[in-house]
């Protein structure tokens, strides 16, 4: 399972304080961006080279407890199925590390897309490769 830490500004909070309930998706967005970059895919470098690139198709939430500024998320990324054309990922927000307390947790599916048409592919093979065997 891959983590990366984020720590909350200004800009993730809402009027009362607390980060907005939307602002997981985008912390869940940069930790499976990381992951990727992890295994050593850089998405741009991707889309340039094979002509497609993934989307979200998909995704469910569930927020069990509030975070607020200053707060240093550990934001998880753990795919649990990957497809020749789809991933779907696990993903949780837990408060100052692994063992923190849970703060939300959700499944994405993301999906290959041909980036010209935006029509569903299958995923370069060693795309595939690189992600199952980083699993």
């Amino acid at each position: 399972m891959f983590h990366f830490d984020i720590r909350v500004y200004w800009e993730d909070t809402d009027a009362g304080g607390i980060v907005f309930y939307a602002n997981y998706l985008k912390f869940f967005e940069r930790a499976r961006t990381e992951w990727l970059r992890a295994l050593g895919v850089q998405q741009h470098e991707l889309r340039e080279r094979s002509g497609g690139m993934f989307v979200v198709s998909a995704t469910e939430m569930k927020y069990h407890r509030p975070a607020r500024l200053d707060d240093v998320l550990c934001v998880t990324a753990d795919p649990v199925q990957i497809g020749k054309a789809s991933c779907v990922i696990a993903q949780t927000a837990r408060l100052g590390g692994l063992d923190g307390p849970l703060l939300a947790e959700g499944s994405i599916r993301i999906g290959w897309v041909d980036a010209a048409s935006m029509q569903p592919a299958r995923m370069p093979a060693e795309l595939h490769a690189i992600m199952v065997a980083g699993h």
